[in-house]
């Protein structure tokens, strides 16, 4: 019996997105970035290089950050999606995450294309940081943003941002 995964086969999936659980039936070479854009409607994940270069599709997948432009929708079966309008609602007042606040409030966030994709790398590296009781220095941050690229605004004031997220850690 051949087992394997024929290119146009329609698979069904189901996964969470932004808490909510989806089931979907979708060809088995779609990859996750159009799944999201054009099959979810969710716009603010954003194709950039489609090559995993520049970051702007980046979604945390089961809390890890991930290029979406390289990630088969398949894989996404059983999995934890969470894209940048998954993080609305979860600040303190209900309204935006704590890392778009500092992105705001450092004046981080300039024509906004690259701006879901380096939100959701910076989730990911303070959740991390956070779980294994790590203040990083100002190096490791700039390493946790090697996969995203900006071409506005020339990184200090995002690396700011990030730093700012740490300031009341140990």
């Amino acid at each position: 019996m051949d087992t394997r995964v024929r290119v146009n086969q329609l698979t069904n999936i189901k996964f969470t997105l932004n808490g909510k659980q989806i089931e979907r039936e979708i060809p088995s070479s779609l990859i996750l970035i159009d799944l999201i854009r054009d099959g979810l409607g969710l716009k603010g994940t954003k194709p950039g290089c489609n090559e995993g270069e520049c970051g702007a599709c980046t979604v945390l997948i089961n809390g890890s950050a991930v290029c979406s432009c390289l990630y088969l929708a398949i894989n996404a079966n059983g999995k934890e999606i969470v894209t940048v309008e998954g993080l609305y609602g979860v600040g303190a007042d209900g309204g935006l995450d704590p890392v778009q606040e500092a992105m705001i409030a450092h004046g981080a966030v300039q024509c906004g294309f690259c701006t879901p994709g380096l939100v959701m790398s910076i989730k990911a590296f303070h959740r991390e940081c956070e779980h294994d009781s790590i203040k990083p220095d100002r190096e490791l941050i700039k390493k946790s943003l090697e996969g995203n690229l900006c071409r506005c605004t020339g990184y200090v004031k995002i690396i700011e941002a990030v730093e700012s997220l740490f300031a009341d850690s140990k």
